[in-house]
């Protein structure tokens, strides 16, 4: 039975999208105030159209739709949809007056790659922005991080009983106390104060390094945002290459890392349970995908001479593959050796990266280590039970904040997101070839842009076909939101165009 979408469902979805393109105007005031402060007059002034254009349309959606109700999972899931395709709508406004984008498409598509974490952008002249846009290109990494429904519950909605289910259509799906809104201003904590402590880190390594106070300051805390969102923005044009410093490649290598981990996982740990770290399944599935990966990555870069010495070969391939890994898209390599130097060996090691992400629950996408690790599990699983007797009881345990009993439907949801990520990419893939791109290309960007990561190969800039900016869109935006809540939109949809009132019987 398909069921009914009714007025009063409408109105519950709208009163929260208004809510959360409310926020969206909120954290416009930061790159307002930065560019008022630098004197950046003009910059001031598209974010003040920008964040009018939000607070105008929140203001009137919620008082066009009031309503005292607790959306449903169904609720939550098209709010979720919806609210992230209007925040990058008009959180595009100030993007396109600034006149660094050749269409509202491409300022459309920045804030997406911003938003989802994904990293990849086709702006016109980076290295002479305004400060005020670079704070906000930033900004959005670091909001569409913790997420943007998770922001709007923390600050503009009141807890109720479905704010969970919105929190899990964003891919929030585990509490760290009872209460939703208690979890969500946690989360904002954690990534607050390690952007204080970020920020310092990076900021004094820059400095140390020529920088001048301010700019050390600014780049210090863009960067960590960067890379502590796994976003992959960088406000030069160079990417981390610019920065010429070990030690600044060093400290964004640990922050990345510590983005791509659950939330969950650092909330206990600044409780002090230092065992869970150890003994977490998404722990021990990372190390050993990134020490796989970085293996193929060193070998190939090794028999391929493109690295000279050792200590290249790791400076260079491990942070390259750590991005890729924790779906950050940082790069200290230029697009060009990607496609004519790195040995295929390597670029698998890279491409095996991309594809599993980092952990659930956190600024990472991809597949996720935790769904490796699960389907692993399945796996040995079934093998133990092929070979144990017949009369034995077989059961495997898994670790995550507690042990738990692994369940043939937990390893079978797994896998079908998993098989759903595949025809993801193979759908960006397939639309590459039809520019004319080898599959090797084209298949690496599409992965970067499903699985939101941001590195590329040179495919990614504002002269693509308009076809192929459209699909890497898609697929940020289904990537980002893991399927669930996109499935549920385009059948709501679906719902409304196609079906028809029964005719009454005679």
């Amino acid at each position: 039975m398909i069921r009914k979408i009714t007025s009063i469902d409408f109105k519950i979805v709208m009163f929260y999208v208004g809510k959360i393109v409310m926020g969206v105007g909120f954290i416009m005031l930061v790159p307002l105030v930065t560019s008022l402060c630098f004197s950046e007059f003009g910059t001031a002034l598209d974010f003040v159209i920008g964040a009018s254009v939000c607070f105008i349309f929140g203001i009137l959606i919620t008082r066009a739709f009031p309503t005292t109700k607790s959306p449903t999972l169904f609720h939550a899931m098209l709010i979720t949809a919806i609210s992230w395709l209007l925040a990058c709508a008009l959180g595009a406004v100030p993007h396109y007056l600034s006149g660094h984008f050749g269409s509202y498409l491409d300022a459309y598509f920045d804030v997406m790659s911003g938003f989802t974490t994904t990293g990849l952008t086709i702006i016109k002249d980076l290295d002479h922005i305004s400060n005020g846009l670079n704070m906000w290109r930033h900004l959005i990494t670091f909001v569409g991080g913790q997420g943007i429904v998770v922001l709007a519950l923390t600050f503009l909605i009141q807890a109720s009983g479905g704010a969970f289910k919105i929190m899990a259509g964003e891919g929030k799906d585990e509490s760290l106390v009872p209460s939703v809104k208690h979890t969500s201003s946690i989360i904002w904590r954690i990534s607050l104060t390690t952007l204080i402590l970020g920020t310092l880190v990076l900021s004094l390594i820059a400095f140390f390094d020529g920088f001048s106070p301010v700019r050390a300051f600014l780049h210090g805390m863009w960067m960590f945002m960067s890379a502590w969102s796994t976003g992959g923005f960088a406000p030069m044009s160079q990417n981390a290459i610019f920065y010429h410093s070990f030690a600044f490649e060093l400290g964004n290598e640990i922050f990345m890392i510590l983005g791509s981990f659950n939330f969950v996982l650092h909330y206990n740990i600044w409780r002090g349970k230092f065992s869970e770290f150890k003994n977490n399944i998404e722990i021990k599935s990372f190390s050993v995908t990134l020490t796989i990966c970085m293996v193929l990555v060193a070998w190939g870069l090794a028999s391929a001479g493109v690295f000279t010495g050792l200590g290249a070969v790791i400076r260079r391939g491990l942070f390259v593959m750590l991005s890729a890994h924790t779906g950050t898209g940082q790069m200290t390599v230029y697009a060009a050796q990607f496609n004519h130097s790195w040995a295929q060996m390597a670029m698998s090691g890279v491409f095996i990266a991309m594809i599993i992400g980092g952990s659930m629950a956190s600024t990472a996408g991809g597949l996720k280590n935790m769904r490796m690790g699960l389907i692993f599990k399945g796996i040995m699983y079934e093998i133990k039970k092929v070979i144990a007797p017949e009369s034995a009881f077989v059961s495997t345990k898994y670790h995550h904040i507690k042990d738990m009993a692994l369940s043939g439907d937990l390893v079978k949801q797994a896998a079908l997101v998993v098989l759903a990520f595949f025809f993801l990419f193979a759908f960006g893939t397939i639309v590459g070839l039809f520019f004319n791109l080898s599959i090797e290309r084209s298949a690496f960007e599409a992965i970067s842009a499903g699985a939101n990561v941001g590195l590329s190969n040179g495919i990614t800039a504002h002269s693509m076909p308009t076809v192929m900016k459209v699909t890497y869109i898609i697929l940020m935006w289904v990537g980002r939101l893991e399927f669930m809540a996109v499935f549920v939109f385009f059948g709501a949809v679906g719902i409304l165009l196609f079906k028809r009132p029964r005719k009454a019987q005679s």
